[in-house]
């Protein structure tokens, strides 16, 4: 038997090794199989799921979109086939994933609070191209990026509302636990400058939690720490060398800790981690949520999604696509080679009916980010479709494409992104896009029209991340993006140069 690590893992196979490719593989068979089984049939004649998973997850969309109890037997069946394969490993035992927070109960961490000591931030600001804009600017901003097809117009009119509503970002009674208190692109930084209270979960790493300290102490908020039972650090120093919990080893003591937090909360994921290790802090993110949700009534949940990956789409976007496919004027002609090898083809070849009418399919994932990053975000739009189903408030918000340092250390994707803006794409700057998702999550909590809401009206499960969209421009270009996918990195690799 092969030795594995201990923590949130999948279950290892008849030879006794972990492959998140023959998982992978299975889970979307089985949520394919509940709905479209001539789609199952074709993922499991994939030979190199690394290669082929393109395929599938778009049929995956394709099967959910064309109803609501679609969408919701593809989000419960591939969410039950996942945790039937996941498991939690301590000192030799072995239990299933959703049984782990039962099994290990005793507290482990206790709480340090930070206070910071600055005013409440007057209002809406953002960061842009070394700027800061203020009301009026960022106004101009939001009604610009629609018009260029940037954003969905729902994403304007939801920030435009808080622009509306200043009172809004006083957040002094809001509690968001933000798990990857330390990612680029989490609400940390903003949540903290409206006056939050947020609960930092994140790894054991001593640099991470000196920056989240030092934001903490500068900001309007109030930040709650995890320390080991015991520990009484005396400065910030040592209170960083101490923070933190290991989200994938230490699930269960993570859940016990949360367990005792006063609600109303919001659990809010913005882990990542590369490769299998991924698809590893997803699940253990799910797993804690799934069981905070179903043993109280006052947690709601918030993700990001991410804009490279496939999303059933407006048909205002697959006309706006189309129409700038067919004006690219006297440039298309210099691509007609290109077109015989498959580059520069359109973005929606075809369409889609559905029982609310047609619409696109936008199969943005990009080869480079892998199986693994596909199965990590889908399972948290599986996630949000069930639990919105289910009663519960939840909020994902499609962020658009960003320069994060995981996107840079990329050198295909960094190349890529640095060449997008050819093809209509703009590719967004951390605070930027941090700043934007943040004021999204602001209207997702205030607003009485919110489509987290489980009682918001929704023709369909998709309608509450498609009517807000930040997709940079991924839903409007005129080129489906993977035949540009090269042609953007050659170009960046020289506008570089």
């Amino acid at each position: 038997m092969t030795d594995h690590d201990d923590g949130v893992d999948l279950a290892a196979g008849p030879d006794g090794r972990v492959s998140t490719s023959a998982v992978a593989k299975a889970v979307v068979g089985e949520a394919l199989g509940a709905i479209d089984p001539d789609a199952a049939a074709r993922s499991a004649a994939v030979r190199e799921w690394r290669s082929g998973y393109l395929a599938p997850y778009r049929d995956l969309v394709v099967a959910g979109t064309r109803t609501a109890d679609a969408a919701d037997a593809v989000a419960r069946t591939g969410l039950a086939a996942l945790h039937a394969r996941s498991v939690f490993r301590r000192d030799g035992e072995q239990v299933p994933l959703l049984d782990a927070c039962a099994r290990w109960t005793e507290p482990a961490y206790s709480s340090v609070t930070i206070t910071g000591d600055a005013g409440l931030d007057p209002g809406l600001t953002m960061p842009f191209h070394g700027k800061r804009l203020f009301a009026v600017d960022v106004r101009r901003q939001l009604d610009s990026w629609v018009h260029e097809g940037i954003v969905e117009r729902g994403l304007a009119t939801s920030v435009h509302t808080v622009l509306d509503h200043p009172d809004w970002l006083d957040l002094s009674g809001v509690t968001v636990v933000v798990l990857g208190a330390g990612a680029e692109m989490g609400p940390l930084r903003s949540l903290l400058r409206w006056g939050a209270h947020v609960v930092a979960v994140d790894l054991p790493r001593p640099d991470v939690w000196a920056r989240v300290i030092a934001t903490a102490r500068s900001s309007a908020g109030t930040l709650t720490i995890p320390v080991p039972l015991g520990a009484t650090p005396s400065d910030d120093d040592e209170l960083a060398a101490v923070a933190g919990i290991d989200l994938v080893r230490r699930l269960p003591e993570a859940r016990t800790w949360l367990s005792t937090l006063e609600g109303p909360f919001t659990l809010g994921t913005y882990t990542y981690a590369d490769g299998a290790m991924h698809v590893r802090v997803a699940l253990a993110a799910d797993a804690l949520g799934a069981s905070l949700t179903a043993a109280r009534a006052d947690v709601g949940l918030a993700f990001l999604a991410t804009p490279t990956d496939v999303y059933a789409v407006p048909l205002t976007a697959v006309e706006e696509s189309r129409r700038r496919w067919e004006g690219r004027g006297l440039s298309g002609i210099a691509q007609l080679p290109l077109r015989a090898v498959g580059r520069f083809a359109p973005n929606y070849p075809d369409t889609v009916q559905t029982e609310r009418g047609e619409i696109g399919i936008a199969d943005c994932l990009v080869p480079q980010q892998g199986p693994n990053y596909a199965l990590a975000k889908r399972l948290q739009r599986w996630r949000a479709t069930q639990s919105r189903r289910d009663g519960v408030w939840t909020s994902l918000n499609i962020a658009p494409a960003t320069r994060t340092r995981s996107v840079v250390k990329n050198r295909a994707l960094a190349a890529a992104y640095a060449g997008a803006h050819r093809f209509g794409v703009e590719i967004f700057e951390p605070s930027t896009s941090n700043t934007l998702m943040a004021a999204l999550l602001v209207h997702d909590l205030r607003s009485t029209e919110s489509l987290a809401r489980p009682d918001a009206v929704l023709a369909h499960p998709d309608d509450a991340w498609a009517r807000q969209a930040a997709h940079g421009g991924l839903w409007r270009s005129a080129y489906a993006p993977r035949s540009v996918l090269g042609i953007a990195a050659a170009l960046g690799v020289l506008s570089r140069s």
